[in-house]
């Protein structure tokens, strides 16, 4: 077998937009690429959504654009508004044909389902485990971002399509943090989904079709309608430890691409393919990429406290969009200035956040 100069382990989200933007920058006229993919057809099987911060490749991709979105509590609800940065869907489905359609015009790209040999190229690495049943039983209490949704439709006009739901708590914590997530995509259709983050250790959490039955007959009295889709997932909250070498370079989830405290990625994905575009005849005297020390930080004293005090989450997320929204959007987008930061580190609880900084 011949060999190829770039290899893609993972055609997911992070391989494919790699591919992607080499294809596009004209990476690929002279040069081959190998795409390990183990699934045998793409088809929808996410939604990936974000603020807007910045221009992105995929607005042909995006289901819908929401400038409100509402958070509910137990005690209170509030719809918050915002101009400069619009909340985004893209659709899995037309991500992938939009790429896979521009890569199959190239004969430069293979995919194959299992690996191949390697000798010389350049590996790009989005697999950030090798195993998910030894990756899990090693970390299985640390935190992870675990959900299930369903696209419904019904028969009448239900939903008020201008306003997405970003986070609904009222619902049962189960000494966890658990919300609701509620992307209407028309009046009569939308995606329902229920999120936790906790550990994976609690096997009463994961009744997911019961919650979301029960949510929508109990807190949006709908009775009557069909499922046209449904996506299920895990997003571990802390990064890979799988290692980098001159040759091998992680991206996605295995690059530490997702924002801890959010589960956020495509954007962050987006950007660091632009990154090594921009790098390749140099990519092992660039520096890594990485989404900022200060996040890094911010997120993982955000962890600490969530873990030990899972109760007093809902409020923190209420307050964080209280007062300068798009100063909150960008902190949480890693677009964030100085008078940002502060403005959400100062509507957190202080003595509890100061006492994880230094445990």
């Amino acid at each position: 077998m011949k060999e190829f100069d770039y290899h893609i382990y993972g055609g997911g989200c992070a391989g494919l937009s790699l591919a992607y933007h080499l294809e596009i920058n004209g990476k690929l006229k002279n040069k081959t690429l190998a795409i390990i993919e183990p699934r045998a057809e793409y088809k929808r099987d996410k939604t990936w959504s974000f603020w807007k911060i910045y221009d992105h490749d995929f607005e042909d991709c995006v289901i819908k654009n929401w400038n409100s979105f509402s958070i509910r509590t137990n005690d209170n609800s509030n719809i918050v508004k915002t101009k400069n940065y619009p909340y985004q869907s893209i659709d899995s489905g037309k991500f992938y044909k939009k790429i896979n359609d521009k890569l199959s015009a190239n004969s430069n790209v293979k995919f194959f389902r299992e690996k191949i040999k390697n000798t010389s190229s350049i590996v790009f690495n989005s697999v950030p485990y090798p195993s998910f049943d030894s990756f899990f039983n090693n970390n299985k209490s640390k935190l992870w971002q675990h959900f299930q949704g369903v696209e419904i439709e019904t028969n009448e006009e239900i939903f008020d399509d201008s306003i997405m739901t970003l986070m609904d708590f009222n619902c049962e914590q189960k000494n966890s943090v658990h919300f609701f997530y509620i992307l209407p995509f028309s009046k009569k259709k939308a995606l329902i989904e229920t999120t936790w983050i906790s550990s994976l250790e609690n096997k009463d959490l994961m009744d997911y079709d019961n919650q979301l039955k029960n949510y929508i007959y109990k807190n949006l009295s709908i009775k009557n309608y069909k499922v046209n889709y449904q996506e299920k997932g895990v997003i571990p909250l802390f990064y890979s430890s799988i290692p980098e070498n001159d040759f091998c370079i992680n991206i996605g989830s295995a690059g530490g691409m997702t924002r801890l405290s959010t589960g956020y990625t495509f954007l962050n994905i987006q950007e660091h393919s632009k990154f090594i575009i921009k790098n390749l005849k140099n990519l092992k005297k660039a520096k890594s990429y990485h989404i900022g020390k200060k996040y890094e930080l911010l997120d993982n004293i955000f962890l600490k406290v969530l873990k030990s005090n899972p109760k007093i989450m809902p409020n923190i997320f209420y307050k964080m969009f209280n007062g300068h929204v798009d100063g909150a959007i960008k902190f949480l987008s890693n677009r964030s200035n100085l008078i940002n930061d502060i403005s959400v580190i100062l509507k957190m609880p202080k003595w509890i956040f100061i006492k994880s900084l230094f445990n």
